[in-house]
């Protein structure tokens, strides 16, 4: 008979593991949902991954991407983004190019689905992508919310907050200046 011995890890010279050091995790932004944050009201953001081809990734790592008038649609427990334009590259194979704007899945945990799903068929709300962005693993994700539409007001509101605050920034440096 053999005998079994279990494989101990060793601790170090000193006594003690060394806990694993973490550096700081930058985040490379491929594209951002501008108009979202000026006609919606953001209440709540997620993070989703998203279900792509390769020749998708690409043009994502090259920055042909566009978010505008794109919305998330929730159909069969499953979430789906639609209207995103990815934009091909000449380098792309000529015989398999998808539609740059077809419907693309994301991934979410199945509570996050019916949390947003009841949110979204109980008081009305919407949900847009903000941005897209590539994670400190290299992976492609999406920044989702849950958000309000803006009355006409409100926009106005908030044109004239952008404004003043402008209009103080540009006083603080001339008054810097003398």
């Amino acid at each position: 008979m053999k005998d079994s011995k279990k494989s101990v890890k060793k601790p170090n010279a000193k006594g003690a593991q060394k806990p694993k050091e973490r550096a700081f995790h930058t985040f490379k932004e491929v594209a951002k949902n501008k108009k979202a944050f000026f006609d919606y009201e953001i209440l709540e953001s997620l993070e989703a991954g998203l279900v792509l081809l390769g020749s998708e990734v690409k043009s994502a790592r090259a920055g042909r991407v566009n978010l505008k008038d794109s919305f998330v649609r929730i159909m069969k427990e499953e979430a789906f983004l639609f209207n995103t334009h990815f934009g091909a590259l000449e380098q792309t194979n000529t015989h398999f190019k998808p539609d740059e704007r077809r419907v693309r899945k994301l991934l979410l945990h199945k509570k996050q689905i019916t949390k947003l799903l009841g949110s979204v068929s109980v008081q009305g709300l919407s949900i847009v992508p903000l941005s897209l962005y590539f994670n400190h693993k290299n992976k492609l994700k999406a920044q989702i919310a849950l958000v309000k539409g803006k009355k006409l007001y409100d926009k106005r509101e908030s044109l004239k907050k952008k404004q003043q605050l402008k209009d103080a920034q540009i006083s603080l440096k001339e008054a810097m200046r003398r």
